[in-house]
């Protein structure tokens, strides 16, 4: 193995002493893999947040693009990693830069409910009403992919105070307050209509030092807050979350279930579970918690399309495929989990049911070309393959 592909692959375990001796000797940082990925995107893909910073101090370009037309700066938002986001805007990140679906970094990070990345996001000014090829905004994704819970609130919170258009449509002619309204997301509507007001002081301190950044002093407020009422299970939410941002996961995980103890039927912590188990590189453990929620309500799409999303993130398409057909036995003609469904078809090379998936997109969507670059691309692929087995007979 050449030394330039040696800190691809150290870079993506982590192993730092490697990465340190690799560059002394002056590999390429530049140097990309089959799939396109410099060292840089592969630190960022695993959360190897002091090998990024290496990278970054190395000279590597935050703006590159992998073969899926994903660069660093992007995939650290659709991740939320924002600690590498936060690093990487000091390296010439390009705030309007879009991934392959249109997005910018507020986007998926509105959508996936990683409340810290969006709001590093808009601090750096990322446009706050600009839409995908989906014709999504981050206010409609977070409203559409979202359930109105405590984090998308605060979510959709902070869109709204950065000057998120409300009515913004859109292809269906439909604003975020349209959808809220129709998803029946009564604190979302309120705080789209400048109608939301929290009274418990407790909670406005705590999420005031929680965006300043002041994760203990939220701590200390929930702790008072709790020993004066030990069973409004909102408490364990900001004080979970807060201890999720100090890295003391197991500690965010105990909050968490404290709050499952008082009310099992509180699906939301199923959702914060996950992705603390997720942040600790548990993705088993962390699947589990999706599905515990899907069992418990599999009348919701929420969770089984946030799990969906995350066996995305970990490659296991097959298994993600699962899902959204789950997801569309539902909800046949929701054109975004057929769009996502014909990508992880596509990962597996499965162009032909790729193309019947991407032709439901279509057909609920007709008007959208992104659905029909899709379908052109799978079809070149398959006249690709054709080809490649006709040489080779």
């Amino acid at each position: 193995m050449n030394q330039n592909m040696e800190l691809i692959q150290s870079s993506e375990r982590g192993d730092i002493e490697s990465v340190k001796q690799l560059l002394e000797n002056g590999v390429d940082v530049t140097f990309k893999d089959a799939d396109g990925r410099t060292a840089l995107m592969a630190a960022t893909q695993k959360n190897q947040l002091s090998i990024v910073n290496l990278l970054l101090e190395a000279g590597s370009d935050v703006n590159t693009r992998d073969i899926t037309q994903l660069t660093p700066f992007i995939c650290s938002g659709a991740n939320g990693f924002h600690e590498i986001l936060s690093a990487m805007l000091h390296y010439g990140a390009d705030l309007k830069s879009v991934n392959r679906f249109g997005g910018t970094a507020l986007l998926p990070s509105s959508e996936k409910g990683y409340l810290k990345t969006v709001q590093r996001c808009l601090e750096a000014g990322i446009p706050v009403n600009h839409a995908n090829n989906l014709g999504w905004s981050a206010l409609l994704e977070s409203v559409i992919l979202g359930n109105g819970g405590r984090l998308y609130s605060m979510i959709i919170g902070l869109l709204v105070k950065a000057g998120a258009d409300v009515n913004l449509p859109d292809r269906d002619g439909k604003s975020s307050l349209q959808h809220a309204k129709e998803l029946k997301q009564e604190n979302v509507v309120k705080i789209l209509t400048n109608e939301y007001v929290e009274r418990n002081e407790y909670i406005n301190r705590a999420k005031a030092f929680y965006l300043d950044d002041k994760y203990e002093e939220a701590i200390s407020e929930m702790n008072q807050a709790i020993e004066i009422d030990p069973n409004s299970v909102d408490y364990y939410f900001y004080k979970g979350y807060s201890l999720q941002e100090l890295k003391r996961y197991d500690e965010a995980l105990e909050e968490y279930q404290k709050a499952l103890v008082l009310n099992p039927n509180d699906l939301d912590y199923y959702f914060y579970t996950a992705n603390c188990l997720r942040l600790m590189k548990k993705p088993d453990e962390a699947l589990a918690e999706y599905e515990k929620a899907c069992k418990l309500d599999p009348t919701e799409s929420f969770y089984r399309y946030h799990k969906s999303n995350y066996l995305r993130e970990l490659g296991r398409h097959e298994e993600a495929v699962a899902e959204m057909d789950k997801l569309l036995a539902l909800q046949p003609n929701r054109y975004d989990f057929s769009f996502h469904k014909a990508n992880s078809l596509r990962s597996l090379g499965r162009h032909e049911a790729a193309i019947k998936a991407i032709e439901n997109a279509i057909k609920n969507d007709p008007t959208n070309p992104l659905y029909q670059l899709h379908k052109n691309q799978s079809l070149e692929l398959i006249k690709k393959q054709l080809e490649s087995q006709g040489v080779n007979k």
